[in-house]
């Protein structure tokens, strides 16, 4: 269910308030928007800090969450990797960073809070192949991942496994 659903009594007054108490006792908060055709979730508070938010599609919402928060946990201790640079996690699993080539298509609430100067890095992930979506061999039988920008300018064509 989502939060409008849950609290029909509530505006989006409600709603940014709620998201900003997250923003503010964390440094960032997760919204998860469901879609059968291309769920995806993003961070809403790394912008005040002065980094880009994250974003990330066609993972489940627990999986979009543990990715997200360990993401963005790095980069405000360390700062955000740039575009074409890898980041690996404790359970094996690879990104890439992507530039999301138009923040406000997807960042609706985040742009609605912070401004349409709100940049975004999509973490595009590994299959269990070690393949990417670029590649053809992507996932094979499970969900595409749809890339919201273009790859770092010399990044080979496919670098699959």
């Amino acid at each position: 269910m989502c939060w409008k659903c849950d609290h029909p009594e509530a505006g989006f007054d409600d709603f940014f308030d709620m998201i900003y108490d997250k923003v503010l006792a964390r440094g960032w908060a997760v919204l998860f928007v469901e879609s059968e055709r291309m769920p995806f979730a993003y961070t809403i508070g790394l912008h005040e800090c002065g980094l880009p938010e994250l974003l990330i599609t066609a993972a489940s919402k627990e999986r979009s969450l543990q990715l997200l928060n360990a993401a963005a946990d790095y980069c405000i201790r360390n700062g955000t990797p740039e575009p074409g640079e890898y980041m690996d996690f404790p359970d094996g699993q690879w990104v890439e960073f992507v530039e999301v080539a138009q923040p406000d298509a997807h960042l609706g609430t985040a742009v609605s809070m912070f401004g349409r100067e709100v940049r975004a890095r999509q973490l595009v992930w590994a299959d269990g192949n070690g393949r990417w979506p670029w590649c053809r061999e992507f996932n094979p039988g499970g969900p595409r991942q749809p890339v919201l920008g273009p790859r770092a300018p010399g990044q080979p064509s496919c670098d699959c496994a």
